[in-house]
């Protein structure tokens, strides 16, 4: 090997912290907040008398701050938090999302959860028809019960 190559891998074998793919994914976008955490507990480590500070205490500190940013919250946003007009809003989606979700407990009722959307599709048209919902919709409301996921509405319903 070369010289570069068994350095490049040295470097390597020093910054493997025994973290998953989870917790590196995790903190991927956190990595300033990770960083400081980091500086600020290995400076208090050295400042409070310890002489030596080996690898298992650098590993130590590693895995507890990358736990500790995964689980606090991401800093919330600098400025305004939400726009007055869009606040006003939010209770007329939860309206919307509830009404589907009430379309969605009947249609389950008709075309059980069992049933793919393409089987399902085929019984409950004539009651959309009936009631000028499309199928689409109705099915997007059915995909929303059984998920728990408004996203399951978005393009149809929201």
């Amino acid at each position: 090997m070369s010289r570069t190559r068994d350095t490049d891998l040295a470097t390597v074998a020093t910054l493997d912290y025994g973290l998953s793919q989870r917790a590196l994914i995790a903190i991927a976008s956190r990595t300033d907040d990770l960083a400081e955490l980091i500086t600020r507990r290995l400076t208090g480590l050295a400042g409070s008398g310890w002489r030596l500070l080996g690898e298992p205490a650098v590993r130590a500190v590693v895995r507890q701050a990358v736990r500790d940013v995964r689980t606090a919250p991401p800093p919330l946003p600098e400025g305004p938090r939400e726009d007055p007009a869009l606040a006003g809003l939010h209770p007329v989606v939860d309206d919307i999302a509830a009404s589907a979700h009430a379309m969605g407990e009947l249609l389950l009722e008709v075309a059980p959860a069992y049933l793919c959307d393409t089987a399902a599709g085929e019984i409950p048209t004539p009651r959309c028809d009936a009631i000028g919902e499309s199928l689409d919709c109705a099915l997007a409301a059915r995909r929303y019960v059984m998920s728990g996921d408004r996203r399951a509405l978005h393009g149809t319903v929201l």
